[in-house]
């Protein structure tokens, strides 16, 4: 197995300086540097995780806490936990992904034996019972979700309310005058998960002031029940002409829903979901979409976070809070309604 002397032989360096070109915590002359790390990847050296952690107080590995719960669509998690590790990796960080059912706990342990450098949170609820865990201790973290109270942390979200309102008014300047809603189920809600109704209430309030009759309901995240809880909707409110989503697990049943029932769109229904372009391409999925750019979303959190963690001035600057603007991709599902009612 290569070691360390082995780098410093093939660089023709002490094994002193071929640690401190490595760590960077001596100053090292360029050409010095380019050789160890030549000679590293020459070699394949790859550092002792746990000797680098000792001699740096680093130990390149950011804690990613998310949970893929029952009640919410998991191929939809899995974007944005791809869009953390993709990124870390890319600035030489390796993550832990910590899925225990008791976060708190879970996240008390890593930060507190230094098994991480820095947090990502998932799963992000309103009142989040990890926060005050994270304030009192030294490790900087990075939420992807708004909670109430953002005190001493980076967020970063999509801007859900903007979201909703862009939504009822794609369809309204098409001329549409009655529109669902169909939402995650009401208990992620109940569970802290404030996204659900931050577009929900902002989309009401907008079809309310463009005078819009407009359904907002609550559908399951499972097959084969939002299948038939989508179809039973259609039933129930025949003269709607438009459809929004903000359920993934509806989204994916919605093609065979509208094949069952010789429905196309947009000549017989106008749809637009909130969902990722990876998602939709995983899905083979027609429908216009506001993209939630979960790899976005990952790019940015991981980059605010290793900031702080590499940069100490960096580490002492104001917390920040930032939404990424709901933008529509256009495939062609919506259209000014055309037809009869829905049957």
């Amino acid at each position: 197995m290569v070691n360390i002397g082995d780098v410093a032989r093939a660089a023709g360096v002490s094994r002193s300086t071929a640690s401190y070109a490595l760590s960077g915590k001596r100053a090292i002359s360029e050409e010095v540097r380019q050789r160890v790390e030549d000679a590293v990847r020459d070699l394949g050296y790859t550092p002792n995780a746990g000797a680098r952690a000792l001699a740096t107080s680093q130990t390149r590995v950011i804690g990613l806490l998310a949970q893929f719960l029952p009640d919410e669509f998991a191929p939809a998690m899995l974007q944005y936990i791809m869009g953390v590790s993709n990124t870390a990796r890319e600035l030489g960080y390796d993550t832990l992904l910590v899925s225990d059912e008791d976060h708190e706990r879970a996240l008390t342990r890593i930060t507190r034996s230094r098994m991480v450098d820095g947090v990502v949170l998932l799963n992000v609820a309103e009142n989040d019972d990890r926060l005050p865990i994270l304030r009192a201790g030294t490790h900087p973290a990075v939420l992807v979700g708004v909670p109430a109270d953002c005190t001493g942390v980076d967020v970063f979200d999509l801007d859900f309310e903007e979201a909703g309102r862009l939504m009822v008014d794609h369809l309204h300047r098409l001329g549409h005058r009655e529109i669902i809603l169909i939402s995650p189920p009401e208990h992620v809600v109940e569970r802290g998960g404030a996204y659900v109704w931050r577009l929900r209430n902002a989309a009401v309030e907008h079809a309310r002031l463009r005078g819009i009759t407009f359904h907002a309901v609550s559908g399951p995240a499972r097959q084969p029940e939002i299948g038939r809880e989508v179809a039973a909707l259609l039933d129930a409110h025949p003269d709607a002409t438009g459809l929004l989503l903000n359920n993934e697990a509806a989204v994916a049943a919605l093609p065979t829903v509208l094949h069952e029932r010789g429905l196309r769109s947009p000549a017989n229904l106008s749809v637009l979901g909130r969902y990722s372009d990876e998602f939709a391409r995983t899905f083979s999925l027609p429908f216009s979409f506001v993209e939630s750019a979960p790899d976005r979303l990952g790019r940015m959190a991981v980059r605010q976070l290793v900031r702080r963690i590499e940069n100490p001035s960096a580490a002492q600057e104001p917390h920040v809070i930032r939404f990424i603007s709901p933008e529509i991709v256009d495939r062609g599902s919506t259209a000014a309604p055309h037809r009869g009612p829905v049957r």
